[in-house]
């Protein structure tokens, strides 16, 4: 594995990148035709200003690195975040942005604030009484609309992958925080319906989606970011429950992941990376999805889930990541932001642009990587 001296100037140029991303022309998706926002050209995606889950996703990196420090160094840039886009105003409420409150309830101790553990709390509440469910009580995918931020894109009656990082690994950390057994109780239910209308039992992968209306996973397709939302999200879940979760549940999930860890390694390429579309090596190799997938894999040999046979994925996995570090800390080769697909061109059309999670998740692996 590349040692500490080796990862730490790619992590910090990462790090550099990811805090100077700017915002974006957010007005333009007013008039963005369908065609272009369906291959993730959508301006409020870009940037770190915004307050949705690219955002969201950036600034738990950030988090993570400030804790392998333990102290508090990025502090200001989180608060000033906070206060901008209170000022701004918040967008609508929905799964994609509940994302940044994932850092924030992390970061409550340190940021001295019971404005945002008010606005904590009042999130939570919102995701037990008002999001909308799908059948069997899921918690339905629903987004910020395109071209309007107070607007919502409903997602009637599906499933996505996604909303296990960008939603439950939240409402999870406020149980464990607040002792809401409710709140616990509801964030492993959430784990277990995706698990059971997502997972692939013969491949081991995870499809993007499910619908309750059509009663299928729309395209049927294993996408490299989707799986790895399950990948590095489920180690995540399992760290934030410890020895709270019931040992009958969390050997299932333990369960659900080395298989579908071993099932990744099967498709790893050559580069260390895997490709967009997972099963198909003719789809772009893609750095977003891949880093956190080489941080799940870390993880659970860290917490002894997947045993040592799994260190040379997961090295392998880390040169391939660091070799897509431009100079300037932009993280390369990864897909914008990808709505459901109902085909494998679909996933492979998606283009390519520096994302804050894209810099988010590089950071994540490469901190799991350190010493």
């Amino acid at each position: 594995m590349m040692t500490n001296e080796q990862l730490l100037p790619v992590i910090h140029r990462v790090m550099d990148k990811l805090m100077n991303l700017g915002g974006a022309d957010y007005d333009s998706d007013k008039g963005a035709d369908k065609a272009s926002t369906a291959k993730g050209n959508i301006a409020r995606d870009f940037g770190i200003e915004e307050w949705d889950w690219p955002q969201g996703v950036g600034l738990y990196g950030l988090y993570k690195l400030q804790s392998f420090y333990g102290d508090t160094r990025y502090l200001d840039f989180f608060k000033n975040w906070i206060e901008n886009n209170l000022k701004r105003g918040l967008p609508s409420r929905n799964i994609n942005t509940t994302t940044p409150y994932l850092a924030i309830v992390n970061l409550l101790d340190d940021l001295k604030s019971p404005e945002y553990e008010s606005m904590c709390l009042d999130q939570a509440r919102w995701l037990m009484e008002e999001l909308p469910k799908t059948k069997e009580n899921g918690f339905q995918h629903v987004t910020t609309a395109i071209g309007d931020r107070n607007g919502v894109l409903l997602n009637d009656g599906e499933l996505w992958i996604d909303t296990l990082f960008m939603t439950v690994l939240f409402l999870d950390k406020m149980g464990h925080r607040y002792d809401r057994q409710d709140w616990i109780s509801e964030a492993t239910r959430q784990v277990l319906i995706h698990i059971k209308y997502l997972y692939d039992k013969c491949s081991g992968l995870f499809y993007h989606g499910w619908s309750f209306n059509r009663n299928d996973n729309f395209g049927g397709i294993f996408w490299c970011r989707g799986n790895s939302w399950f990948t590095c999200g489920a180690l995540e879940f399992l760290d934030i429950s410890k020895e709270t979760l019931d040992p009958g549940v969390r050997a299932y999930i333990e369960d659900t992941f080395r298989a579908q860890a071993a099932a990744l390694r099967d498709l790893q390429a050559p580069s260390g990376l895997w490709h967009t579309v997972l099963t198909d090596p003719t789809s772009y190799e893609e750095v977003s999805g891949s880093a956190a997938i080489a941080a799940g894999i870390l993880k659970g040999i860290k917490l002894g889930i997947l045993d040592s046979s799994f260190e040379a994925c997961a090295e392998k996995a880390i040169e391939g990541i660091c070799a897509n570090v431009a100079e300037d800390g932009t993280v390369l080769n990864v897909s914008g932001g990808t709505g459901m697909g109902y085909d494998a061109d679909h996933y492979k059309n998606i283009v390519i642009h520096p994302m804050a999670y894209g810099q988010s998740l590089t950071l994540i692996a490469l901190c799991e990587a350190l010493k």
